[in-house]
């Protein structure tokens, strides 16, 4: 069973035109997080929080995973690649040599609420071609509860009460796992994921009995993890990789293993050829 190893509360910042989140991440907390190397929660429903969204900027070296929980959210990036992101909806990104893109809310009223995380690539993997995913909600393993919860499976698999639920992405590099979990007041829950590393597990509504709202209970390996909810219940994401032993070298939306690979992102990001290249690859 998973024991809990420690607890990291999520900050309040600002992203992107003035964007209101919550955010897990940072050089002291890229170990302990490793694979993934940052969680964003947006959760408002006051426009200003959040109208302003994320106009075009670039990314090298990573993944990113956009996951929506209530309202939308237009993608458009340099592959000519454009949708909305709705409720229950994920766009899951491979940045990898170089991707421009931007993310708007595609309303200017009501309660906008997702996610977003950055999950590190493997040196062999940062500079492939840049690819893009969008899993639409209908298309993600989900498992009603006999006592109110819900569990939707994304990436990697879980075993509940015998059950096995496989998300719907391929196999990758570090093995993620994404899951997210509601359970009602003092519901009980073993997931069997029989990882072989760490699992953390984010609050993002309610309480465990371990873990408050908006913190990151960091859990040991082991086959089972259990979650209780608290007297109000709970909505989690639970999260998994296989951890990369590389050097992390990054500068703002650049994660490289040396700062010469981070000075070249840079001025590839600033020479008009390459973005005009990028563009016309559309």
């Amino acid at each position: 069973m998973s024991k809990l190893l420690q607890l990291i509360a999520a900050q309040p910042t600002q992203d992107g035109d003035g964007v209101k989140i919550h955010r897990l991440a940072g050089r002291a907390l890229n170990q302990l997080l490793n694979p993934f190397l940052m969680i964003d929660e947006i959760n408002s429903d006051d426009a200003a929080d959040y109208i302003g969204g994320f106009p075009e900027h670039p990314h090298r070296g990573f993944d990113t995973i956009t996951y929506m929980k209530a309202g939308r959210m237009r993608h458009r990036d340099h592959m000519g690649n454009e949708g909305i992101i709705a409720a229950g909806d994920l766009q899951w990104m491979t940045a990898g040599a170089g991707v421009l893109h931007s993310e708007m809310p595609e309303q200017e009223q009501g309660l906008l609420h997702g996610f977003q995380i950055w999950l590190n690539l493997p040196a062999a993997e940062k500079m492939k071609a840049a690819a893009y995913r969008e899993i639409l909600s209908a298309d993600i393993a989900e498992l009603q509860l006999e006592d109110g919860g819900l569990v939707r499976v994304i990436a990697g698999s879980v075993s509940i009460r015998n059950q096995l639920l496989r998300g719907p992405l391929p196999d990758m590099a570090t093995d993620p796992v994404f899951i997210d979990v509601q359970l009602a007041a003092n519901e009980t829950i073993e997931l069997s994921i029989d990882s072989k590393n760490k699992v953390f597990v984010y609050a993002y509504k309610g309480a465990t009995n371990l873990i408050a709202s908006r913190q990151m209970g960091i859990y040991t390996n082991g086959k089972s993890l259990e979650l209780k909810a608290g007297s109000s219940g709970v909505q989690l994401l639970v999260l998994s990789g296989q951890p990369i032993n590389e050097p992390v070298a990054q500068y703002g939306p650049f994660v490289m293993n040396t700062h010469e690979e981070i000075e070249r992102a840079i001025k590839d990001f600033q020479n008009p050829e390459f973005l005009s290249g990028l563009r016309r690859n559309n």
